[in-house]
């Protein structure tokens, strides 16, 4: 019985930021440029708060339900190779 509940506890410790994310995965595309990537966003209920294009990556820091998540793409075709949760207690 222990067991179980230490692998239900792992299992929700590492599928949380999925969860906070339900809309939004890695390898999802969506999209190359800031109006496909907003718009693609926006339509999921996210709040866009800064695009950057740099270094052959895009970066996109967005918010939903409280929940202030960066997001990073790749440049050539807009896929999500990178979920990063904030967290204030930095």
């Amino acid at each position: 019985m222990e067991t179980f509940k230490m692998l239900t506890l792992t299992g929700l410790i590492v599928t949380a930021p999925a969860l906070a994310l339900a809309n939004v995965g890695l390898g999802d595309k969506l999209g190359t440029n800031e109006a496909e990537i907003r718009s693609t966003l926006e339509a999921q209920g996210y709040q866009i708060e800064e695009i950057e294009f740099e270094d052959g990556e895009i970066e996109v820091e967005l918010s939903k339900d409280g929940v202030e998540t960066e997001l990073v793409l790749t440049e050539t075709d807009g896929e999500v190779t990178a979920i990063e949760i904030e967290n204030d207690d930095d």
